[in-house]
């Protein structure tokens, strides 16, 4: 499955930057291990896309100490 979401700018440039691997999500797609995510850089402020998107393989995946619904997911990029 490939999920398209969008990520604010803040977060979008440590994933860039190779410094950042997971992402915290709202189960609402119903993630899993295996999964494509194309992350889509947001400005939230503008409420407008840059146009850059980073693209990920869902590693890993708990909802460990989350807020209900909520997991936590490792990636890689490819």
């Amino acid at each position: 499955m490939t999920h398209n979401l969008k990520i604010n700018s803040e977060y979008f440039l440590p994933i860039k930057q190779d410094l950042k691997c997971f992402e915290i999500r709202k189960n609402d797609r119903n993630y899993q291990v295996g999964d494509i995510v194309v992350l889509n850089e947001f400005f939230e402020k503008e409420q407008t896309y840059s146009g850059e998107k980073i693209t990920v393989k869902i590693k890993y995946i708990t909802d460990y100490n989350q807020k209900v619904d909520y997991v936590v997911f490792g990636f890689e990029k490819i």
